[in-house]
């Protein structure tokens, strides 16, 4: 049997019982319909996965594991990438995230932008933002990474400041490509992907006057969803673990 990767926001250890937190044992019970000694992997966060076995099960959200193995592989991608997404709507945002995170982000910042459609009160962004980062733990489980990239509080884009030394946005009228670029040591970067509408041109020409530069990815306008993974397997290919 394939043994299940979940999140566990405790700290692990090899010769140790956990009790999972409810909604990991209840997705193991649950939906999955595993049993006292079906195999799990457990990884928090902290650069190992461990190896277990459900130990026992009480209810429907109750579950502990012992575990006897652990493994540190190495599933990170040397170039650390801050993607900086303008927000969009439901599915398409989730699958803007859950891509960018199985492509290997360090950190996700979701952004409002002028022509940005969503909009969100005090209440509804906390919701979103527990829900993104949700989407980003089950794509790391799904994926195999080890590490979960934070998911960042939305802020304006006008707003946004970063201390990495390359600084990109795409434009499909840029005259930066990308087998013209160069990455900087240690292999960090900043990549600002538009709404639906684009970036408008006060927000271009920020942009350019904060240090930030455009980049092409081809001759084809990409949706926002799809312009971020697009950017991010082509820079893994081009300077990351892809190569």
């Amino acid at each position: 049997m394939r043994s299940i990767r979940l999140y566990s926001d405790q700290p692990l250890e090899v010769g140790e019982v956990v009790e999972l937190e409810t909604t990991p044992a209840r997705h193991l019970i649950r939906v999955l319909r595993r049993r006292v000694d079906d195999p799990v992997v457990l990884f928090n966060g902290d650069g190992s996965e461990y190896s277990g076995r459900i130990l026992s099960i009480d209810g429907k959200d109750r579950c502990s594991v012992e575990l006897h193995s652990v493994e540190e592989p190495e599933v990170e991608s040397p170039l650390a990438i801050t993607l900086v997404q303008a927000i969009a709507r439901g599915e398409r945002m989730d699958y803007a995230i859950q891509k960018a995170v199985e492509l290997g982000v360090s950190a996700i910042r979701p952004v409002f932008s002028e022509r940005c459609e969503v909009r969100l009160n005090e209440k509804r962004t906390m919701t979103r933002l527990a829900h993104w980062r949700q989407v980003a733990i089950s794509a790391c489980e799904q994926c195999g990474r080890m590490q979960i990239p934070e998911i960042h509080p939305p802020e304006a884009l006008d707003a946004l400041t970063t201390e990495v030394a390359l600084n990109l946005y795409l434009d499909p009228n840029a005259e930066l490509t990308l087998g013209r670029m160069n990455i900087p040591d240690p292999p960090r970067l900043t990549l600002v992907i538009g709404p639906e509408g684009g970036l408008s041109e006060a927000e271009v020409a920020a942009l350019d006057r904060a240090g930030f530069i455009g980049l092409r990815l081809g001759p084809r306008v990409l949706r926002t969803e799809t312009a971020g993974p697009a950017a991010i397997a082509a820079l893994q290919t081009r300077f990351g673990d892809w190569q």
